[in-house]
Parts: structure tokens; sequence; C-alpha cells
């Protein structure tokens, strides 16, 4: 099997200026600076699709996370692997997929360029939501109250680049009202 290519970003540049590739488990092992996306994934009632990570995930394996998203690889633009990874993730197809925002994110376990964006769902035009095995172990839909209540609880295990952008999400939206659906 060959090892996916990953591009390398210019670490807090928030234009994305890619500055070279390198394996992604290179990436992974020096936690380098790179690219990837976060796309909310919401209902016609606002409702956010929230998710369990499988115990396999090479980063924050088995915790809760709001978003679906993937490393940019080398050569693609982070808007196509927004609306790849939405479908790869989740199966649904044909979202309008929005960008909001981007910022970057960095701890011990990931170090990128965070490219936010939201997938406006409608069931009876997309399909169910069927879950990537590898990626996703299990999924439900919670109101924006609901999942931000739940945030507010630091023992419930959610990812921590997903708290930082759900926390940039809301502040957001306060700015873009307009946004909230």
């Amino acid at each position: 099997m060959v090892e996916e290519i990953v591009a390398l970003y210019a670490e807090g540049d928030l234009s994305g200026r890619v500055v070279g590739s390198a394996p992604r488990s290179k990436m992974r092992a020096e936690n380098l600076p790179h690219c990837a996306t976060q796309v909310l994934l919401r209902d016609p009632e606002g409702r956010v699709y929230v998710h369990r990570r499988t115990d396999t995930k090479d980063v924050y394996p088995g915790m809760h996370d709001a978003w679906a998203g993937g490393v940019v690889a080398a050569g693609e633009d982070p808007d196509e692997t927004a609306e790849r990874e939405v479908t790869e993730e989740l199966g649904v197809r044909g979202c309008p997929v929005r960008p909001c925002f981007r910022y970057w994110f960095a701890d011990a376990h990931a170090n990128y360029l965070a490219c936010v964006y939201v997938a406006e769902y409608d069931p009876d035009l997309h399909g169910p939501v069927v879950h990537q095995a590898s990626e996703v172990a299990e999924g439900w839909w919670m109101t924006w109250e609901e999942l931000t209540a739940r945030l507010a609880d630091p023992e419930w295990p959610f990812v921590p680049d997903g708290r930082a952008g759900l926390e940039r999400y809301a502040r957001y939206l306060e700015e873009q009202p307009a946004a909230h659906g």
C-alpha cells in the first residue's frame, strides 16, 4: 500500500501557503505543520451531526467529534478535501459545502491550518448518513444547545481541536447571524 503524501504548510500563515510535502507518517511523527478541513454537518432544523471516532484513529482515538474532515493531500485544494471528507466519513453526497473561516490549531498531537466549513444536509436530497467504518464508530444528531451543554463538561471525551473549532464557530455565528441557518 502506498503511503499518503500530505501537503506541508507555512506554520501560522492563514493564507494557506504550501511549503513542501511529506509522507503522512512523518507528518504525524514530527507533528509537522499541515492543513486539514473541519466540516460541520447541519440539517434543516439546525441540528449538528456528532460522532464518536473509532478506537483505531491515529489522532484522538475513541473521542467524540462534530467535524468530518481530514488532512489535505499534496496537490489537493482544501475545498476539494472538505467535499471529499464529508462524503467519505459520513456517506452524504452533494451537500452544499460552504467555507466559513480558517485558524491554526496546535497541540502535542496536531499542528495544522484548520479550514472550517459547514455542509447543509437534507436527508431527502443527500441520502442517509452512512459511517466510514474505519473512521466513525457511531453518530447522532444534537441541537446546538445540547452540543454546547455537553461541551461545558470537561470530562466529556471530545477532541481538543474540535472543541477549539466549535468555540470559534460559535463566535462566527455571533458575528454572522445569517450563517446560523
